[in-house]
């Protein structure tokens, strides 16, 4: 089934060009679909269109379809912002121009494509209607652009650049990610602390603690799945010790006080910072918590758009908690799905939540962003630790986030900020 995938685990793979030069036109082309509307009307698509497919040989992805970066008019800008939106989360660009035409506008937009670490191939469409000029050929040439000459109104060339996206996917992309089963081994167990309140979907689990427990089977580890009431009843049955307790981490203190310091323990969010972030930065920045003063602004920021309950982690329980760390009132700021503010001068601090239905790509944009900017950016699971004294404790799994925690914590935390990397390896 093509949606058995989720969004957040398919290559991302998104058509950007001037309007009318066929990105719609080349993407019902490939998928074989009429996915997208198609006119001689500039501007027919106005949202970017998603088609989820499997691609063989790359295996899952998901086609993005955008508006034309040339738009005009107040409309027209709001458009070319989705657009962009969708550049932060592409794994592949394609970067769509009519053969023969090459602008400055296709210069800005490879650029834009290129500062946000995107590998670009360059679909020629219309190849039916003319041909490249040598120079230009020869430009992508030397600097080892892919490019493909294609016809979506012929199908020529559909299959030479389905290869093309073949050799820029990333070696991992044909394999099932890794989220948990590195750390527990091929016969070992894990328990797998699940809180039912109201924020758990109703009649089924959240979206990560599935993906972890399969990802457990995939490596031939069993799991015990409780709530955290039953914790202690659990641990006490095993024949022998599990490898490690992972917690929702709304219930950290709770877990921490009931499992022995001698079983690893760690949250379903902090295996997210390290499988669509980057742990060691968001580590790093956790620490920007001490540094907070009463009066300060943080943005909270949730990948997700779902309606906020009484006890909602984002809005309620971390304030709360932040403010006793602090011992004074804090100005917050909440944003939801894609919308993040351009200038985040003005904020101390940005928690993300673990971004579970985002590909990696989306996440490091915004990581990358804070760091351009200078604002630490941490996510909900390191601050909660952080906040309650037992973050040391919740990153002994992995040592290379312990080690950065451990030099962070030598240094003056202004110093420490300073010194935060501003980007991460995408």
């Amino acid at each position: 089934m093509v949606r058995a995938t989720s969004k957040g685990f398919r290559l991302h793979v998104g058509f950007f060009g001037r309007r009318n030069v066929g990105k719609s036109s080349l993407l019902n082309a490939i998928t074989r679909q009429n996915v997208s509307i198609v006119s001689e009307v500039p501007g027919t698509t106005t949202d970017p269109v998603e088609k989820p497919m499997e691609l063989h040989p790359i295996g899952p992805v998901l086609f993005v379809d955008t508006a034309g970066m040339d738009d005009v008019g107040a409309l027209g800008a709001q458009r070319i912002e989705k657009t962009r939106q969708a550049i932060a989360r592409t794994d592949i660009g394609v970067l769509v121009t009519e053969a023969g035409a090459w602008t400055d506008y296709e210069e800005r937009l490879l650029a834009e494509l290129r500062s946000h670490a995107v590998p670009v191939v360059v679909a020629m469409n219309k190849a039916d209607l003319g041909r490249p000029s040598p120079a230009q050929l020869e430009r992508l040439d030397k600097e080892q652009i892919p490019y493909t000459e294609m016809s979506a109104a012929t199908g020529d060339g559909v299959d030479a650049f389905r290869d093309k996206l073949w050799e820029l996917a990333p070696a991992e992309t044909a394999e099932s990610p890794v989220v948990i089963r590195d750390l527990v081994g091929a016969g070992e167990t894990a328990v797998l602390v699940m809180p039912i309140d109201r924020e758990a979907p109703r009649g089924r689990i959240k979206q990560l603690q599935a993906q972890v427990i399969r990802d457990l089977l995939d490596g031939e580890a069993s799991c015990v799945v409780v709530k955290d009431g039953g914790l202690d009843r659990v641990l006490g049955n095993m024949r022998k010790p599990p490898k490690i307790v992972v917690t929702d981490a709304q219930v950290f203190d709770r877990v921490a006080h009931i499992t022995p310091p001698s079983i690893p323990l760690t949250a379903f969010s902090i295996l997210l910072s390290r499988l669509k972030g980057d742990l060691v930065v968001q580590t790093r920045a956790a620490l920007a918590v001490d540094s907070l003063r009463p009066g300060d602004k943080v943005l909270i920021a949730e990948s997700c758009t779902h309606h906020p309950i009484e006890e909602d982690i984002g809005r309620v329980k971390i304030p709360r908690w932040l403010r006793q760390h602090v011992g004074g009132d804090l100005e917050f700021t909440h944003v939801k799905g894609r919308d993040f503010p351009p200038d985040l001068s003005p904020y101390k601090l940005v928690i993300h939540c673990g971004a579970c239905m985002w590909n990696r790509q989306e996440m490091i944009s915004r990581i990358r962003e804070c760091g351009r900017q200078g604002v630490p950016i941490t996510n909900y699971g390191l601050v909660i630790a952080h906040a309650l004294g037992i973050l040391e404790r919740a990153l002994e799994p992995f040592p290379e986030a312990l080690a950065a925690y451990h030099e962070a914590r030598n240094e003056p935390q202004e110093h420490a900020l300073e010194t935060a990397p501003a980007f991460v390896n995408g």
